[in-house]
């Protein structure tokens, strides 16, 4: 019987940087799903990549003295790597500079050109540069980009628009009609509530100020824009061709089977990019889920703030399958879910190494020591068997059931409910008081084999999340893995069965003091690769670093100590001007937890309060700094500082010894008097 296809894609990462676990859960999340489609009996195809083009890649190549193919061919690896080490097995790694995408995302633009679908305008609007997107003023949240919660600046160009208006009402009854389009239920009703009903604006799908991207071939001034360069990537990945001549690929596996992405994504794939297939005449994916996020600590992940995990350094603890659960197991169906140190010590202690390390451990060491390693059926019953027995039946029902729902975490929970289950019947049969009767010897025997089968059948299914830590359980039990149809049944583990002699440790329990300082060590070293990143962004942009009040770099270590400060030129009265210098006093003040030098005060500036964060923690302590009043630059532009708002500027003067002192004036004036 021919396997019915699967088609399953991630979202396709941007290479500017290193992933983080956030980004690597959706490849963990969508290796799962494709694993047990396959165990299902599909055909799948699993398709991810990198989206390699923008502003961002241009600005990063040139930071570091790489031309954009240089650093996104460096990114790619770095991404790739990364989704191998995590055992993530797929079948395309698309790239955007890929020569096939390319030559089809043109054929693309020109299609929907030549139809009237895509026509030349001008823009004009506020907009975000990290995320190179254009907003209407209506469309800003507090005056800042929506999605990145940065600053926009106002922008005019000239671009070419797609007419998302005219395939609106198209999309909203297919939405209607197929309620499991977008999911879950809630994605769907935002995106219905706040884009499609209220009316759809014409997309901006190329640039002019943009260098590195694909070209539109019949107007070479401009390249094409994410929208429809990185979106298509899931049909040009399959031998999609503009011109109808579709390779087998295409033809076997479009439309999609399941769009596996972020939630801050999911109107660009349940709006966007439904509209161009339809305008393409393609059909549209069968599904779009939205995943949440990640969060460190109930925050989202940003180098600014120091709170970011990386696959490789938590696969280095705790190993690849110690890693897949966690990031898995963890993520609510709906909501965000949490990583910390701590939870992962906990979780990998609990689960792992206690419910399924200590549960194969004694299996196969009661095994040996009561029968030599020979796994037997006396056919010896009790009535206790029975609710194990049937447990393990009825877990790949329960499985498939919250599978087919993409309630991922759940159907790992009930994996373990059969683990625990077992664990409780040792607890019940109380194996080593059997053991001690020589009339209990064939009971024995059927507790063991009992055991034995359950955990094979819990391993079999364990496969697909944990593929590493399956595979050694089912030879330590000196098995093979069960097909689908089999995990239904109970008794397959062959009588006079053998087991490994010695058992072997799956996951070794963690000690928090241990890892807590490996993970001072991964902290720092961040940092650093942080800062550093900062110090050439900042050379780039042709200015030095932000200051701290001391006169030196932002950076915590002291990155930028090292550059050549040039005499400055000279400035007009005017330009002198524009800063406005105040007295302020300090009411607040505290150490910035985890850096060395910084301190954040709250400044009272007239009728108003700002934080600072300021590099004089060698010189004051908080207590020293309340009640100072001190003069402030109160109008620079905010900036970040190890995770920090900071909102103005301490004035300081630093002797031959590098020594800092606060400027405070030398009578007794009213905070935000003017400093003229």
């Amino acid at each position: 019987m021919e396997k019915k296809p699967y088609y399953i894609t991630t979202a396709i990462a941007y290479a500017s940087g290193k992933p983080h676990i956030g980004n690597t859960y959706e490849i963990v999340l969508a290796d799962c799903i494709a694993r047990y489609k396959k165990l299902e009996g599909f055909d799948v195809r699993f398709q991810t990549g990198t989206d390699e083009h923008g502003i961002k890649v241009e600005e990063k190549a040139a930071a570091i003295g790489k031309t954009p193919k240089e650093f996104v061919d460096d990114v790619a690896a770095e991404i790739k790597r990364i989704f191998d080490l995590v055992g993530a097995k797929y079948d395309r790694f698309i790239r955007t500079t890929d020569e096939d995408h390319v030559v089809q995302i043109q054929k693309i633009f020109k299609k929907l050109y030549d139809q009237g679908d895509i026509y030349k305008d001008e823009y004009e609007g506020m907009y975000c540069k990290p995320c190179e997107s254009f907003f209407t003023p209506s469309q800003l949240k507090d005056g800042k980009c929506p999605d990145c919660g940065r600053e926009c600046v106002p922008a005019k160009e000239e671009a070419y628009f797609f007419k998302l208006s005219k395939y609106a009402d198209k999309l909203i009854e297919h939405i209607n009609t197929h309620p499991e389009f977008i999911q879950p239920e809630s994605r769907k009703n935002e995106m219905m509530k706040n884009f499609l009903l209220p009316g759809l604006k014409d997309l901006c799908v190329s640039r002019t100020s943009v260098k590195w991207g694909i070209p539109v071939d019949f107007d070479p001034k401009h390249t094409v824009y994410v929208w429809i360069d990185a979106l298509s990537n899931y049909i040009t990945g399959l031998g999609y061709d503009a011109d109808g001549n579709h390779g087998d690929l295409y033809k076997k596996y479009w439309p999609c089977d399941l769009h596996l992405i972020g939630k801050d994504i999911i109107r660009f794939h349940t709006i966007y990019w439904p509209i161009m297939l339809l305008a393409l005449g393609e059909p549209l994916p069968k599904q779009v889920f939205g995943h949440p996020w990640l969060l460190t600590g109930g925050e989202k992940m940003s180098k600014s703030k120091g709170n970011v995990l990386y696959a490789d350094d938590l696969v280095n603890l705790f190993g690849v399958d110690a890693v897949r659960y966690f990031v898995v197991h963890e993520m609510p169906f709906e909501n965000d879910g949490v990583i910390t140190w701590d939870l992962l010590i906990e979780r990998i202690n609990s689960d792992l190494a206690n419910v399924l390390g200590n549960l194969v451990n004694r299996t196969v060491s009661m095994c040996n020591k009561y029968f030599g390693g020979v796994v037997k059926n006396a056919g010896v019953s009790a009535d206790v068997d029975s609710e194990l027995i049937e447990l393990a039946k009825t877990t790949s029902g329960a499985v498939h059931a919250k599978m087919d729902e993409l309630r991922v975490a759940d159907a790992l929970t009930e994996i373990f409910n059969l683990f625990k289950r077992c664990n409780k019947y040792i607890d019940e049969t109380t194996p080593w008081v059997l053991a001690k009767n020589e009339a209990d010897k064939d009971r024995l025997a059927t507790v063991m084999y009992n055991l034995v089968e359950s955990i094979a059948i819990g391993a079999s299914l364990l496969a697909p999340f944990l593929p590493e830590t399956a595979e050694k359980i089912l030879a330590q039990l000196g098995t093979k893995a069960r097909s689908y149809e089999e995990l239904g049944e109970f008794g397959l583990y062959p009588d006079g069965g053998k087991v490994v002699e010695t058992p072997t440790i799956l996951f070794a329990r963690l000690e928090a003091d241990k890892v807590m300082e490996q993970v001072a060590v991964i902290k720092e070293k961040q940092i650093k690769e942080y800062e550093e990143e900062q110090r050439r962004e900042a050379i780039l942009a042709g200015k030095a670093p932000e200051q701290n009040a001391d006169g030196s770099g932002a950076s915590e270590s002291g990155a930028f100590a090292d550059l050549h400060v040039p005499v400055k030129p000279e400035v007009t009265y005017d330009d002198f001007a524009k800063l406005e210098f105040r007295v302020g006093q300090i009411i607040k003040c505290e150490e910035v937890k985890g850096s060395r030098k910084l301190l954040c005060s709250q400044v009272r500036i007239g009728g108003e309060v700002k934080q600072i964060v300021s590099g004089i923690k060698a010189y004051y302590s908080p207590e020293q700094m309340v009640g100072k009043k001190v003069m402030v630059i109160v109008n620079l532009k905010p900036a970040t500082l190890a995770g920090l708002k900071s909102e103005g500027m301490l004035l300081c003067a630093e002797d031959a010894d590098g020594k800092l002192a606060l400027m405070v004036p030398d009578k007794d004036v009213s905070d935000g008097s003017e400093v003229c």
